[in-house]
């Protein structure tokens, strides 16, 4: 498999579905209900994700998909052992609808189960967030750094409000000191960019705990490049196929968090 190639193709379809994206914000958008008036998905989000699915069936007739959407519902396969595309075609869709902004296109190619290549595309910022693994991170053609030993009160933590009040996921107490020390909380409500921020240092550490692969499959390759760390909750590694309770983080702000949540939380 000549992976550059791959790469290269994967990039510009991605921007191919960007333009697609971007032109959408001035349209008529359909919108409906997924699984509550909080889960929305649109018309764009089935035509981005049958675009993918399309392109790669007819480049790469050995490979298979997995998206948000389960538009390609006739595959088997065992991802320990294929080449899988795992897309989100518009992660964000809340923003995509309300904001016309802050939300992206997240691909991740994995071999195996192990991550090959990377995608997070914001179509309105028109910045593309990619990695080769092995080859570094890129944000559009520039080169990101490793990330910088960063302390807890110099960071800016990613957490939905959802986890700092009572809720059927974690104990939100555990997070009082975390949020108390640290320089602030931001939220944008898309997990592909959150992991993205926090690689190019916009951010310092990104929680969520009801995430798919689809949100996280590209993050997390490129996350992995600039030497950031992804763990649980109980500071154990996990599959993108099987992701948990999720932190993205610095690894030097990450060990003061789990001074301060994670022993609180055994």
């Amino acid at each position: 498999m000549n992976w550059d190639e791959v790469y290269q193709t994967a990039k510009q379809w991605t921007l191919e579905a960007g333009e697609i994206l971007r032109k959408a914000t001035k349209e008529s958008v359909n919108v409906e209900y997924k699984t509550s008036v909080a889960d929305l998905v649109t018309n764009k989000d089935k035509e981005i994700e049958q675009f993918f699915i399309d392109h790669i069936k007819t480049k790469y007739p050995a490979h298979f998909f997995l998206g948000e959407e389960g538009l390609a519902s006739d595959q088997e396969y065992n991802a320990e052992k294929e080449i899988v595309w795992i897309v989100d075609p518009i992660d964000g869709t809340t923003n995509f609808v309300h904001q016309k902004r802050n939300f992206a296109i997240s691909v991740g190619i994995y071999e195996k189960g192990k991550p090959r290549i990377g995608i997070v595309y914001d179509p309105i910022a028109d910045e593309m967030f990619h990695a080769l693994t092995g080859e570094g991170a890129y944000l559009n053609e520039q080169l990101l750094p490793k990330l910088a030993d960063k302390k807890l009160e110099e960071a800016n933590i990613s957490i939905c409000q959802l986890w700092l009040v009572p809720n059927d996921k974690v104990d939100h107490s555990i997070f009082i000191e975390m949020v108390q020390k640290a320089r602030g909380t931001r939220y944008l409500g898309s997990a592909a960019l959150e992991i993205v921020y926090v690689a190019c240092g916009r951010l310092e550490t990104y929680f969520d705990f009801r995430l798919s692969p689809w949100d996280i499959a590209g993050g997390m390759v490129i996350l992995g490049e600039v030497g950031g760390v992804m763990k649980t909750l109980e500071n154990q590694p996990f599959s993108v196929f099987s992701p948990e309770t999720t932190i993205f983080s610095n690894n030097k702000v990450l060990s003061e968090i789990q001074e301060t949540i994670i022993t609180k939380n055994r």
